[in-house]
């Protein structure tokens, strides 16, 4: 179990949360939920309902898209931004290539970051086109 002060220093390391203060990291770093995978567990599964997003701290996962690996995500990246921002069936199903820890983050959570810190907003906007163009 990470203390707050280092979740607060990995999620300052995220570029989508770059820009926001060390005190509201620090609150943002209170709601965050630490969950640890073995390798080769399905994270989240393509077409369930989804209200959370995951940042990788340690390890890799793949996403995996009507049974074909579309990417693999490791340390700093994000997945499941889209079921955050908006609650409904997940593209992708993610699995764990080795022991994975991983920061989730409710939706409401970030709801409220994004009004407080547009620029988080615009990170997410801009994770998102990232991952259309390379679709």
């Amino acid at each position: 179990m990470l203390l707050v002060m280092e979740k607060v220093i990995i999620l300052k390391s995220i570029n989508l949360f770059s820009e926001i203060s060390e005190s509201d990291l620090l609150m943002l770093a209170t709601q965050v939920k630490e969950v640890e995978y073995p390798q080769g567990l399905e994270v989240i599964r393509q077409g369930e309902l989804g209200t959370s997003m995951y940042i990788i701290v340690r390890g890799k996962v793949d996403a995996i898209i009507n049974d074909h690996v579309v990417a693999t995500l490791s340390q700093g990246e994000v997945f499941g931004e889209l079921s955050a921002l908006d609650p409904e069936p997940r593209s992708a199903t993610i699995v764990t290539k080795e022991e994975t820890l991983l920061f989730e983050i409710e939706n409401f959570v970030i709801e409220n970051l994004m009004y407080e810190y547009p620029d988080v907003a615009s990170g997410i906007i801009k994770i998102l086109c990232q991952r259309i163009r390379n679709h």
